[in-house]
């Protein structure tokens, strides 16, 4: 558990960018793009990175997870949790496989002569997207079957928990419940299969009003799936290589938020000045609370973390040192973390 977390913005896409690119910029490469970039994948039918969404989604949409200026086969791929995990991925009626595959042929050889005469990176990627599409027709399908997991298991994630009757939260959207509960599920089965990178987003916690009956809808969406994944993990022996990160992009004010409209408000603001997050498995020394706030958690007291130490730690995790992991764009080589980043050594086992 991380409780001197703090960032440089004060709203949602910007501190959501941050989190996710290293600074609050368009067109930046994501922490997974910068992973898939770095590590490769080990899954030749999956994307390399996976993005699961639940409620009503972030502001930020697509831009936290591009692959900004890296080749777009580094880019996150969204994948529905119900029905067709891609849409368009089954064949229209008529068409054989052996027929399509021939035109995708078609197609690649098309596409290599003008890669030979321009050599466009994004070219080459085009080809590579396509051949992985054809491959995720069998290899989705499959991913999102969860009828041979036992019932022991779906009801450990709580894959068909219904809807609290009062349920009121910022993130309903629908089966919430179900869906994040299925997502996290998901994430399991996708790293069991070689993807390097899943992020399960989960939106929305700004509370600005009603917080004690919305936070409590929330926390009750999230809880029993994360402990779950977590102890799955490490039951199938596959935490002490997978992370899992659990954060926001900032914290809430310690006060009550203040409103000139409102003569009682109990809800929070947005607060980048210190909020907490939690890892486990991945290489991370588990069991110790790192930093602290003042005593009424307004600022960090005691051991600062950046976003960019974050990002900078996480890399030296999977191996790499974020100084070095780097790729020249517009006349200058661009990292994860930027101009900053120090490694926190207490935090690596």
């Amino acid at each position: 558990m991380v409780r001197s977390m703090h960032t440089d913005q004060f709203n949602h896409h910007p501190g959501q960018l941050m989190m996710q690119c290293g600074r609050p910029d368009f067109g930046l490469p994501s922490l997974g793009s910068w992973l898939g970039y770095g590590l490769g994948t080990e899954s030749q039918n999956l994307p390399g990175y996976v993005v699961l969404t639940s409620g009503r989604g972030s502001s930020g949409g697509a831009t936290l997870w591009s692959s900004g200026f890296l080749p777009s086969t580094y880019a996150g791929v969204v994948l529905r949790d119900t029905g067709e995990p891609v849409l368009n991925l089954r064949n229209p009626k008529g068409i054989p496989p052996e027929l399509q595959r021939a035109a995708l042929d078609t197609l690649k050889r098309m596409n290599q002569r003008r890669y030979d005469h321009m050599q466009d990176p994004e070219i080459a990627s085009r080809i590579a997207n396509y051949e992985l599409a054809f491959r995720m027709q069998q290899a989705a399908p499959e991913l999102i079957d969860l009828s041979q997991e036992s019932q022991q298991t779906l009801d450990a994630y709580g894959v068909e928990r219904s809807e609290p009757p009062a349920g009121v939260g910022r993130g309903k959207q629908g089966e919430t419940h179900k869906s994040f509960s299925r997502n996290c599920h998901l994430a399991r089965r996708l790293v069991e299969r070689g993807v390097r990178f899943v992020n399960v987003v989960y939106s929305s916690w700004d509370h600005h009003s009603n917080i004690d009956k919305e936070l409590q809808y929330n926390a009750g969406v999230v809880d029993q799936p994360i402990a779950t994944l977590i102890s799955d993990l490490k039951a199938r022996g596959l935490l002490d290589e997978t992370l899992v990160v659990f954060a926001g992009e900032f914290g809430r004010t310690p006060l009550g938020e203040n409103r000139s409209e409102a003569k009682f408000n109990t809800g929070r603001d947005h607060h980048p000045f210190a909020f907490s997050l939690f890892m486990a498995g991945g290489g991370i020394k588990g069991g110790q609370v790192y930093g602290a706030t003042d005593e009424i958690g307004w600022s960090v007291a005691d051991r600062p973390v950046h976003i960019n130490d974050f990002h900078a730690t996480l890399l030296r995790l999977f191996g790499m040192n974020h100084l070095k992991l780097t790729h020249r764009f517009q006349g200058r080589d661009f990292r994860l973390t930027d101009v900053g980043g120090h490694i926190i050594s207490d935090w690596i086992a």
